[in-house]
């Protein structure tokens, strides 16, 4: 749970602790980014706090600190991206239930690897406390790009409306230790649709994504063998 422990910036004056427990109530397992995301936030809500506390626009006072120039640039796109205003925080011109603020964080993934720079847009309910993001802007450098033909925006990304009935039980084995619950999980969905699919109009479908087009071909081309 080390990993990016040590601030993006090179600061003059800094000290990092890892404190190992050899012994924890609960044993730890899978998770995205162990120990990354939890350091980063760490470290990206501190430099707000200390730009808050010198007066400063929060990108301008990560900029008097960055000097890997490939950091600079990914902090620059991102704000560049999102429309940055510069300004210290909080904001100071708001008024009634909905606040409206923007915030920005970086990192140098495991300060060894891709360069990340994002910005959200968010709505906070004074009354409610309701925290809404609206809006989030990404800027990365990851080296050089070896695929560029496909992109996430046109692929068909399954929406909560089309969510199945998911029914779960889960199995107890207190004799046992604690293994992970939600990688192995999601290594199913896709070969289980797929039986099912055959199960269903008797085509193997063989490549994903399973789009409505493929599934038609695949059809009539069943039937035309038949």
């Amino acid at each position: 749970m080390h990993r990016n422990l040590d601030p993006s910036y090179p600061f003059a004056h800094q000290k990092a602790v890892a404190h190992r427990l050899d012994s924890t109530p609960f044993r730890p397992s899978w998770i995205r980014t162990p120990g990354r995301m939890q350091n980063t936030y760490a470290n990206e809500v501190f430099v707000d706090e200390c730009a808050a506390a010198a007066g400063a626009d929060p990108v301008e006072y990560r900029l008097r600190y960055l000097t890997d120039p490939r950091g600079i640039a990914v902090l620059r796109a991102a704000a560049s991206m999102a429309k940055w205003d510069g300004r210290p925080s909080p904001r100071k011109d708001q008024s009634g239930a909905i606040a409206r603020g923007r915030g920005i964080a970086y990192v140098k993934y495991e300060n060894a690897r891709t360069y990340v720079a994002g910005v959200a847009e968010v709505e906070v309910n004074r009354q409610t406390g309701a925290i809404r993001c609206t809006r989030f802007h990404v800027a990365h450098d990851c080296g050089q790009i070896m695929v560029t033909s496909v992109d996430w925006a046109s692929y068909p990304i399954l929406r909560f409306p089309e969510v199945p009935e998911v029914v779960m039980e889960l199995i107890n084995r207190p004799t046992e230790p604690p293994w992970g619950v939600g990688e192995p999980a999601a290594c199913l969905p896709p070969p289980a649709i797929s039986n099912a699919v055959f199960d269903a109009i008797g085509v193997r479908l063989r490549s994903v994504p399973y789009l409505p087009a493929k599934v038609v071909a695949a059809v009539k081309a069943a039937g035309a063998k038949a």
